[in-house]
């Protein structure tokens, strides 16, 4: 490593990183080694393991921020252990390390969400760049999660406050409690909002993710493992219904549970008693459980996927979260929420907070929102990234056009550039002719409108970036109906 990048990780003003969780997994102990060896010149002490298999393990005994891993290892891939992470700790940044790089597994990669792909032999200055510039990011978005966890959960509109009052009834309660609702509706801060209100809030919260975990893995999550009974199984551990000591475990997407676990989880509702994996003695355990489906519980029942007398055990007490698309007044609350706290989390305290235009405005209103409150934070943290100027425009949230009808909205977004600004063949019945014109109209839009972005709105300057003249400028703005004014600060 250069004696000049030595200096800049010691730079004052550096952000510290000690506190950042970095889990390093390749098959191969002297690149193991290596990186950690890197990483230590950042403050940062890495957990190191050999396999994606044990990888998982080592998640389940600790959480982490950052992932470094291999592609090609025995057992499972990097491609299913990337898969199974960003399944079960999507908030986890994965770094995937290969000594087979390709533009096509780059970009599958990238898609299955990684936050970067190296080629082996990768270069220290540029691992240490990256670990700096995600580091920073991850520890401010932890802290922000910390803080907010006791925070109050946004609930503008009447059906939300319904909810939120039916909580604050039931938190001191230990009684079991299922938490029903569509995917990204905000489920686990629910359950966290219950285990701030209980009686046992100064005890730990345990959550697992059922979906994500198979039967063996989530058997030993639950309910602890011995040394030695399976691989990467190299000490004793609790479960987290130990592990909880009288606090909440709360257990998402439970409806993923096969018929057998679900059998052994009755057995530890009912005599609150677990038995660890490889283990010969049972072990008393205190937990108050938050269960969360995103599917119709009863009708499993009814169908035989799940059991009755398990169904009833979970549901004591039943809160159903409405999707955001029944809930409209809640919508701008959230995405000022969001935006703002992208705002600090990526530009850092005190940077200004890009304000949303009329037209974002209207078509956050107008949006459906199939991916719920998950969906709204995504699209502010896309905006924020995206905007170039001091105002979010529609096209910047990356919304699918088809649900801009009826918002009284510009079709000014750009995600056609994303796959060569074409039409898919026959899409909504158009012709060739006329696909292409839609096409054409949609790459012009996004181009002046950057290029407006650049220039604060000022055409001349727009005009010479896009090299056409200013009257061939104003024609098309004319044309699509785009105001200037819209783009100054």
């Amino acid at each position: 490593m250069s004696t000049e990048s030595s200096r800049s990780e010691l730079a004052p003003g550096a952000a510290d990183l000690s506190e950042l969780r970095v889990l390093v997994v390749d098959d191969e102990a002297d690149i193991r080694l290596g990186l950690r060896k890197l990483l230590g010149k950042l403050g940062i002490s890495a957990r190191e393991a050999p396999s994606g298999d044990a990888g998982l393990v080592m998640l389940g005994q600790g959480e982490a921020d950052l992932i470094l891993t291999d592609l090609n290892m025995p057992g499972i891939s990097g491609s299913e252990f990337l898969a199974q992470v960003k399944q079960s700790r999507p908030e986890t940044a994965v770094i995937v390390l290969t000594g087979y790089g390709t533009v096509a597994t780059a970009v599958s990669c990238l898609k299955a969400g990684a936050a970067h792909f190296l080629t082996k032999p990768f270069d220290n200055d540029e691992i240490l760049g990256l670990v700096r510039r995600l580091g920073g990011q991850l520890l401010g978005r932890r802290r922000a999660n910390g803080r907010e966890q006791s925070s109050a959960i946004i609930a503008e509109d009447p059906r939300m406050q319904r909810v939120m009052e039916l909580v604050a009834r039931v938190a001191p309660s230990p009684v079991p409690v299922l938490v029903e609702g569509e995917s990204g509706t905000g489920k686990e801060l629910v359950a966290l909002a219950l285990h701030a209100g209980s009686s046992v809030r100064d005890r730990p919260f345990q959550a697992v993710n059922c979906a994500a975990l198979s039967d063996t893995l989530l058997e030993s999550e639950l309910f602890g493992h011995r040394r030695g009974s399976f691989t990467g199984a190299d000490r004793d551990r609790q479960g987290l219904f130990a592990e909880a000591r009288g606090g909440t475990v709360f257990l998402d997407e439970v409806a993923s549970m096969s018929n057998s676990f679900q059998g052994k989880l009755l057995r530890v509702l009912q005599e609150k008693r677990v038995r660890p994996v490889g283990g010969s003695v049972d072990v008393s355990v205190d937990f108050r459980l938050v269960a969360a489906t995103n599917r119709d519980l009863y009708r499993m029942v009814q169908e035989g996927s799940f059991r009755e007398d398990l169904y009833y055990r979970l549901q004591v007490v039943r809160i159903h979260i409405p999707p955001l698309r029944e809930r409209p007044q809640d919508v701008l609350p959230l995405a000022t929420h969001f935006l703002e706290r992208s705002t600090v989390e990526c530009l850092g305290e005190g940077a200004p907070c890009p304000q949303l235009s009329d037209d974002a405005l209207a078509l956050l209103i107008a949006y459906s929102w199939p991916g719920n409150v998950r969906e709204l934070e995504n699209a502010m943290q896309r905006a924020l990234i995206v905007c170039c100027g001091n105002h979010i425009l529609p096209f910047h949230m990356g919304l699918a056009e088809a649900s801009w009808e009826g918002a009284g909205v510009q079709h000014d977004q750009p995600e056609a550039s994303d796959h060569g600004g074409s039409a898919e063949p026959g899409n909504d019945g158009l012709d060739y002719a006329d696909a292409k014109r839609e096409a054409v109209e949609r790459f012009q839009r996004e181009f002046v409108q950057r290029a407006l972005e650049r220039s604060a709105g000022n055409v001349s300057q727009a005009a010479e970036a896009c090299g056409m003249t200013r009257v061939a400028l104003q024609k098309i703005l004319r044309q699509l109906g785009i105001d200037r004014r819209s783009f100054s600060g």
